[in-house]
């Protein structure tokens, strides 16, 4: 991870100062950097030590980046790690912008891996992204969506990237077909359970330790598995209170709402939609050779069920 920050330190660099300000601000926030160590982690599994791996770790951490920077405006997110937002230490404007830079800047950076194998993993996930950002906005306020849904947005905006970041690391590898899909099965199982907790703990997190407001997602109007749920579960006095919250954004009834998610064992439901994405990782990890960094493949996909922020 200390050659990925290098790669990012010196390929920030711009002739308009604000690119890196409003850049090192949202990178310097620290941030779990799953993306990247999952690329590193596949590559040290399949045996590959060169250079690109450090390069497109980096590139997938900026791709990452700017769909934050993106995310924050069109969600009017105000916090986000525990401090203010790009868009809202430096306004929306600047941080459309420098997200511009920064996925143009990822794609210079995939020419240096020199295959076109590479380039076309990370212009097929970059346009998937886009498209699940697109659904999620399309989805806003819309109290009637189903789980697939609702799975369909997240392997879409945040799956696909944990996807590439571990199909690029097969590839680096040169390794065949088969183990080039058990990686990219590995990253997207991972990625979908990643954001399933992470839907989780907007209803049943700690605000300080997650950096962000609880029921962000009510108030921008996101059916998330937990809602979707407890409506399905609850009585229908139940149902119509997060229905109507859903349809308006409203947090009014927040607490009332946390109340129902969890007198209706909808947490449960969820976190066990994501033991089975988790499951689902480990059974394509140990589809790869036996090492300590497919150990750690392993770890991470039963750990992650246990994270609080």
């Amino acid at each position: 991870m200390a050659g990925v920050d290098a790669v990012i330190a010196n390929r920030l660099d711009s002739g308009a100062p604000l690119v890196g300000e409003v850049s090192r601000y949202i990178i310097s926030a620290g941030g779990k950097r799953l993306r990247p160590a999952l690329l590193l982690l596949i590559c040290g599994a399949l045996g590959y030590r060169g250079e690109q791996r450090f390069n497109l770790a980096a590139v997938v951490e900026f791709i990452h980046t700017a769909t934050l920077l993106h995310d924050d405006v069109v969600d009017e997110s105000t916090l986000r790690r525990g401090r203010a937002t790009a868009n809202e230490s430096f306004g929306n404007p600047a941080s459309v912008l420098v997200g511009d830079f920064l996925y143009s800047r990822a794609f210079q950076m995939m020419l240096d891996a020199g295959q076109m194998r590479v380039m076309q993993i990370l212009a097929d996930a970059t346009n998937v992204i886009a498209e699940g950002e697109v659904l999620q906005l399309m989805n806003m306020h819309d109290a009637s969506l189903t789980e697939a849904d609702y799975l369909r947005v997240i392997r879409s905006k945040t799956a696909k990237l944990f996807e590439a970041s571990a199909r690029l690391g097969a590839v680096l590898a040169g390794s065949p077909p088969e183990i080039e899909q058990a990686c990219a099965d590995y990253g997207q199982a991972l990625g979908t359970a990643f954001q399933v907790i992470d839907d989780v703990l907007d209803y049943d997190g700690d605000a300080a330790e997650m950096g962000k407001n609880l029921g962000d997602d009510l108030r921008e109007g996101k059916a998330t598995l937990p809602l979707i749920a407890a409506m399905q579960r609850g009585t229908p006095q139940q149902s119509a209170v997060i229905r109507t919250a859903i349809e308006t954004g409203a947090a009014s009834e927040l607490e009332h709402i946390v109340a129902i998610v969890r007198e209706t064992g909808s947490l449960d439901v969820t976190r066990h939609a994501a033991a089975d994405e988790a499951q689902r990782a480990i059974e394509a990890a140990q589809r790869l050779p036996r090492n300590a960094w497919s150990e750690g493949l392993l770890q991470l996909a039963a750990q992650l069920l246990l994270r609080r922020n």
